[in-house]
């Protein structure tokens, strides 16, 4: 059985600007994934369990098969019920073998499909950059983009160098036309002073993530349909915001990218193959 393990790890509340249904299908696809991976792993201990039986009793039928080898006068010969019992162990056996190796195959191609996806999309992406990660968590990409390199400080307009790394991503997600992307604005803890047009984090969150939406969209030609656009305030840090590097490691914008279970292995397939070369 070959499967893999996708799971949609959208964090806690978003604002308004992601919908509850969007929000109830991203957590129904994730528990589907995780009740697959759950369902595959107790299956894979109980034909452990039963291989080790089968193995005992294979033996004590080759061990009972011997004794009458040594007793007999005709030592070429098993008895009849000896020598079925033992095909038909052996046989099943074999069988629990086949479906042990499958499960253990799906299973073991968890950590390699997590490898594969991540080196795809880096060579999609084709950034080289301390200030741009990409790394997948239970099957969902994140491409996490420091905040310096796409607007000033305590602003929202989007500079000419992130129109730069925004095109590399929006290649990525324009190649996958079953996609879904999904754009969180980070601030640190440091309190918003209000414009008069936003008030706080939250507004200059999401506002962050809206104006890397409309980027994407009206000068880089993604469709609409496919982003989602979210902002998290400072409650999702990285790390403590005890240090001026530490706050503008959790001011971020972070790419979620939602591939679907056909897309996903046609990525896998097509990066094996190129490692196989």
């Amino acid at each position: 059985m070959r499967k893999i393990v996708i799971a949609l790890s959208v964090l806690m509340a978003l604002t308004s600007c992601v919908s509850k249904k969007k929000y109830a299908e991203l957590e129904a696809k994730n528990k589907e994934v995780q009740d697959l991976l759950n369902s595959c792993t107790v299956k894979l201990n109980t034909c452990l369990e039963e291989k080790a039986g089968l193995a005992a009793t294979a033996q004590s039928y080759k061990e009972h098969n011997q004794d009458l080898i040594s007793s007999s006068k005709d030592l070429t010969v098993l008895t009849t019920k000896g020598a079925e019992n033992l095909e038909k162990s052996l046989e099943s056996l074999k069988e629990k073998d086949l479906k042990i190796s499958r499960l253990q195959d799906a299973l073991t191609k968890k950590d390699s499909v997590t490898l594969a996806l991540v080196t795809s999309l880096k060579g999609a992406v084709g950034i080289s950059d301390p200030d741009i990660e990409i790394n997948v968590e239970k099957g969902v990409v994140f491409i996490s983009i420091a905040d310096k390199l796409l607007f000033k400080s305590g602003s929202y307009d989007v500079t000419d160098k992130a129109k730069t790394v925004l095109a590399k991503v929006a290649k990525v997600v324009n190649d996958k036309p079953d996609f879904e992307c999904m754009v969180e604005g980070h601030t640190d803890n440091v309190p918003y002073k209000s414009n008069g047009v936003l008030l706080d984090n939250w507004d200059l969150s999401v506002k962050r993530s809206t104006s890397i939406v409309r980027v994407l969209t009206n000068d880089l030609g993604v469709n609409p349909a496919k982003l989602i656009a979210a902002g998290r305030s400072s409650y999702v840090p990285l790390v403590a915001n005890d240090t001026p590097e530490n706050k503008g490691k959790n001011r971020r914008t972070r790419i979620v990218v939602m591939p679907k279970i056909d897309q996903f292995y046609d990525m896998i397939e097509k990066e094996m193959k190129k490692q196989a070369k």
